[in-house]
């Protein structure tokens, strides 16, 4: 039997909330890989232990320094849980700090090197300018998006010097300083829900995060990355393949544009499902929030026909094209 083609994506930061806790124990228990992180984390609270709290604390798993090292390791345990026999995982993306996730289960970086990015950049991530995040919703109730409105809410934005963070399928997530997100919802055109702050969210992908960019560059040698085994897909949309890959270059993007530019996860959708036409798009744990908008990306594309929210529905009740970890219903149709 010919295996299924997939397109593996890694989420990023806001993935593991309350529903969340436990993940690691549930599905990743005993995992010697697990193990070998909980070691890494010298000093600090093993993920076990964090995974493992009563009680899930905003203040606490929300943090960068712990946010990042828990989605990690969810993401890449739940990576290695794929099951090879089925399925041939042909590109490799993600979203945001998704991407460090990404370099690993691309073979672009050994996977106790990506928890160590990812361990460090949840501390960097908080070395930053002021300023914070808040998502805006573009899409309509049928996930389509009126270019009038997007054109309305990017004026607005440059009037108010807000900068573009990420492109999320049909959302937008825009950073800036507190006053200029307080003007800014002030002058919004009708969205289909008011704009979202992101609490305990610095100025991610925007020049703002200099401080956090210098640290990862003095922190995590160059010297980890290589070429990857997998076609990794970053945040512009570009393909890194194996034998066109240049590890210098690779951890320069990593640490530089990566953290000071816009991260365009819409256009690094568009580029994995139009160049390798998966048979299915995984989407790791923890969560399944970037569920949304990568169904908002196939009803923009109308890939396999779906135009709207209501045939993205369809489709997925009739075979998924979107398998999600992070849900139970279809976890079992992924793993070993």
């Amino acid at each position: 039997m010919a295996k299924e083609s997939v397109v593996v994506v890694c989420p990023g930061r806001g993935t593991y909330n309350a529903p969340e806790l436990g993940y690691l124990a549930r599905h990743h228990g005993g995992s010697d890989v697990l193990s070998a992180f909980d070691a890494m984390r010298a000093g600090k609270p093993t993920l076990s232990e964090l995974d493992g709290a009563a009680k899930f604390d905003p203040a606490l798993h929300t943090r960068g320094d712990v946010a990042a090292p828990l989605i990690y390791a969810a993401s890449y345990l739940d990576f290695l849980s794929v099951d090879t026999d089925r399925f041939d995982v042909v590109a490799v993306t993600g979203n945001s700090m998704g991407w460090y996730t990404a370099l690993a289960c691309a073979g672009a970086v050994s996977g106790g090197h990506g928890f160590a990015i990812a361990d460090a950049m949840g501390v960097n991530s908080q070395k930053h300018g002021e300023g914070g995040q808040a998502v805006l919703v573009l899409a309509g109730e049928d996930w389509t998006v009126d270019p009038a409105v997007e054109h309305a809410v990017l004026a607005s934005m440059a009037l108010h010097g807000v900068l573009l963070s990420i492109r999320l399928g049909g959302m937008l997530v825009v950073a800036g300083a507190p006053t200029a997100l307080d003007a800014l919802a002030g002058d919004l055109p009708q969205l289909a829900r008011p704009p979202l702050r992101l609490a305990g969210h610095g100025p991610f992908h925007t020049p703002l995060m200099q401080a956090s960019a210098d640290a990862a560059r003095a922190q995590l040698p160059a010297s980890s990355f290589g070429r990857p085994e997998i076609p990794l897909i970053d945040g512009r949309g570009k393909i890194w393949r194996r034998f066109e890959t240049n590890p210098q270059e690779l951890w320069d993007y990593t640490f530089g544009h990566q953290i000071l530019q816009p991260y365009d996860f819409t256009a690094a959708m568009k580029v994995a499902v139009r160049e390798f036409a998966p048979d299915r798009v995984v989407l790791l744990g923890p969560g399944e929030t970037l569920g949304g908008a990568i169904g908002q990306v196939l009803v923009s594309l109308k890939w396999l026909d779906i135009s709207s929210r209501n045939g993205f529905a369809a489709r997925q009740g009739e075979d998924p094209f979107l398998i999600g970890m992070g849900r139970p219903g279809q976890r079992g149709f992924v793993i070993r």
